[in-house]
């Protein structure tokens, strides 16, 4: 993918979900039933990341185990309703590839639903190495990406020559098509791998009550 078609899927991707920030923020009301093996990775008094963090639900996983959120977004209006739910805790607007931390800052980063939306390889490395970056030694990674029909990424490849194999478009009600694209767990890895990471578990997680399922990757710095 050509990197100023990439640029144009990030800045893409920021504008959809400002414009369906409040019906995006009402079908993710509370934490999912799915999400709720993230408890176990939580230990009180970690600083951990939220990269992504929608309107800020899983807070309600990390209050519990006392640990040191934040959460960031790129999108400003997603931020906005995160704030109001829970106006003392910290969220900011930020670029998930130019994070406004220091190095060795956070015990660990969770994204959740998040890396699919990275367009070219190029991006998905920086995306990774900004998370290495800000991940303190031996902090961990914990990734869930949305485990997508090969079928569907396929005819959208044959039918729009500026994507990757693998992309897709996904759409939001009649208006917004939002950007995304389908991995396998092997090119999963290989890109953790890549991005400097010791990858310590990858697997496919089934949806309750759903034939859809994710592909959740930890890893290590």
């Amino acid at each position: 993918m050509e990197k100023s078609y990439a640029e144009y899927l990030l800045k893409k991707t920021e504008e959809d979900y400002n414009l369906i920030a409040e019906d995006f923020s009402r079908t993710r009301g509370q934490v999912w039933e799915e999400l709720r093996f993230l408890e176990e990775y939580l230990i009180s008094g970690e600083k951990v990341l939220d990269l992504g963090c929608g309107n800020g639900r899983l807070y309600e996983l990390f209050k519990e185990k006392f640990v040191d959120y934040y959460g960031v977004d790129s999108s400003d209006k997603i931020i906005e309703i995160a704030k109001s739910r829970y106006p003392k805790t910290k969220f900011q607007v930020a670029d998930a590839l130019n994070l406004p931390f220091t190095e060795n800052f956070f015990d660990k980063v969770i994204s959740i639903a998040v890396f699919h939306h990275i367009p070219s390889k190029e991006f998905r490395l920086q995306f990774l190495n900004e998370i290495k970056r800000v991940l303190k030694p031996e902090g961990k990674i914990i990734l869930l990406v949305w485990n997508l029909s090969i079928w569907k990424s396929f005819f959208s490849f044959l039918k729009n020559w500026k994507l990757d194999f693998g992309d897709s478009f996904i759409p939001w009600g009649k208006e917004v098509l939002r950007y995304v694209h389908r991995f396998s767990k092997n090119e999963l890895k290989k890109l953790a791998e890549k991005g400097g990471f010791k990858v310590k578990e990858i697997k496919t997680l089934k949806r309750p009550r759903s034939k859809e399922s994710n592909i959740l990757l930890i890893a290590e710095k």
